[in-house]
């Protein structure tokens, strides 16, 4: 494996550890499996939003995966993604107050 791609599987695995550890089960079971079956089709550029988002303290983070607070423009798109992986996963609706999945 060249150093790129191996610098880029250690970020990876990096990554898995941490969403996986972060001090509370709620966001382990929402950020783990996502890891677990997205990381490795992540390039960089997605690592990197990935790795962004994970460094955010639980507080902050939480309220967006919940869908009880808008998350930061930056932050959205991905925040979206792992929602709906969450929906698909445990059968609930994607959308927070007012979104897909609310009537």
């Amino acid at each position: 494996m060249s150093g790129a791609g191996a610098t880029l599987e250690a970020r990876r695995r990096r990554l898995r550890l941490r969403v996986w550890r972060r001090g509370t089960r709620e966001m382990d079971l929402l950020l783990g499996p996502f890891a677990d079956t997205r990381l490795a089709a992540m390039g960089p550029a997605a690592l990197a939003a990935f790795e962004a988002l994970a460094d955010l303290d639980d507080p902050v983070l939480y309220p967006w995966l919940a869908g009880s607070e808008a998350p930061a423009p930056a932050h959205a798109a991905l925040v979206a993604e792992i929602r709906a992986f969450a929906a698909l996963r445990h059968g609930g609706p994607a959308g927070g107050p007012g979104g897909p999945g609310e009537s």
